[in-house]
């Protein structure tokens, strides 16, 4: 079975660098794994302990951050090396200042984990949510070097939990802990025979908090929204965009908005202004003087969370696609929050629906219903808002719990 599994690593390999003919993003996660043994050859650990951190992408990142922070700051004779496996992580995040090594994690052959933890030799490892790596964690259980599972969380439709995913549960055993974010995961690793597991919740509610924290005063964002109520789509895409241009355009001047999209390019850029028959302005255009436009869209990466703040209301965009975006970042701010129907997998938008702190809208008469109850409705408005900052705030403490049980 090792075996099988190595040869199905190479050829995905082969497939990714076929790809990278054609695809930005496998040309991104070929060429960033170039050359990757001179740059652990470089890692100088000194007298140092080590911590491995990986992250699949860059939300894995964003929940893992809190921790890698706290570490940061409370371990000083500790150097983090840092993995991610995707470019939307790497790409993102590698001028991060608080690692010592930034790296796309080599291909999961036993030859490269070898060299890569030959190097580095990690004290500790630290994967965040998920990323099973069979020759990596098999490397590590030889060396028997603690490794942690941090914001885990397991559903029964995955794989470890069928009866063709057995082979898989073996990997659970190389882990020295698992921490979950609830008593579901931990009660279906118990179904496989796993119970070095504990339930501290999830690290991105201390990371929204921080974030929130550090929010940047916006005064053009002030101005353009005056003194009636903003509603900001987050992280939009293109059919978030067509249900609430819609909206617009037939209810003008009954809300200022804000379009922060997903991808800043010019073509989504542009197809967003189109579909408008309001005036709109672009936020590296606008001046505090412009009166006529109530439609402001972000044209730049990193504000959004800082813009969540200034909002009455919110939507954030993947609902209809894969899956929603991060919705804690504007739920801490205590306003009610808005999502397309694929959210089943995110526990935090199942939650605040049942709290009443979220929504989903199907489509355009569904996201006019909400939309108008809230604005004809204040207290039913704050009454959300409420919910979602209180259920921020309950959340707030996994890396606090992770961090002591890790270096106790």
């Amino acid at each position: 079975m090792k075996t099988i599994y190595t040869i199905l690593i190479l050829f995905y390999s082969l497939v990714v660098n076929i790809a990278a003919l054609f695809s930005h993003k496998a040309r991104q996660w070929v060429r960033g794994r170039r050359g990757w043994k001179e740059r652990v050859n470089l890692f100088d650990r000194q007298d140092s302990n080590v911590l491995w951190i990986h992250c699949a992408s860059l939300g894995e990142f964003e929940q893992g951050r809190p921790l890698i922070e706290k570490i940061v700051s409370e371990k000083k004779k500790w150097k983090i090396v840092l993995t991610f496996f995707s470019p939307s992580g790497y790409e993102v995040r590698k001028g991060y200042g608080n690692a010592d090594l930034i790296m796309y994690l080599p291909a999961d052959t036993p030859a490269n984990a070898n060299y890569f933890l030959d190097r580095i030799r990690p004290d500790k490892v630290l994967i965040v949510k998920y990323e099973f790596w069979f020759n990596y964690l098999n490397q590590l259980n030889n060396r028997k070097i603690p490794t942690y599972l941090v914001s885990g969380i397991f559903r029964p439709s995955q794989y470890f939990f069928k009866w063709y995913g057995v082979y898989a549960t073996r990997m659970f055993s190389v882990f020295t802990h698992i921490f979950v974010q609830d008593a579901d995961s931990k009660a279906l690793l118990g179904t496989i025979g796993y119970t070095d597991c504990t339930v501290t919740g999830d690290t991105r509610f201390d990371r929204v908090s921080q974030i929130a924290a550090a929010a940047r005063d916006l005064p053009l964002i002030v101005k353009f929204r005056g003194e009636g109520p903003l509603f900001v789509a987050g992280s939009s895409w293109d059919r978030d965009e067509e249900i609430i241009t819609r909206y617009i355009n037939s209810h003008p001047g009954v809300l200022r908005w804000i379009f922060a999209p997903h991808v800043i390019s010019e073509a989504h850029l542009s197809r967003i202004e189109k579909r408008l028959q309001v005036p709109s302005i672009r936020y590296s255009l606008y001046r505090d003087d412009d009166i006529e436009s109530s439609v402001l869209i972000i044209d730049n990466i990193g504000m959004l969370s800082s813009v969540y703040r200034y909002a009455s209301l919110a939507s954030v965009g993947g609902g209809f696609g894969k899956g929603i975006h991060n919705i804690l970042e504007a739920a801490c701010w205590g306003i009610p929050v808005l999502f397309g129907p694929n959210y089943g997998n995110f526990r935090e938008a199942v939650r605040l629906i049942e709290l009443g702190g979220a929504a989903v809208f199907n489509d355009f008469n569904t996201f006019s219903a909400i939309v108008d109850k809230y604005l004809s409705d204040g207290r039913a408005l704050s009454r959300a808002g409420i919910v979602c900052k209180s259920y921020v705030t309950e959340n707030e403490g996994a890396t606090e719990n992770v961090f002591d049980r890790i270096f106790s």
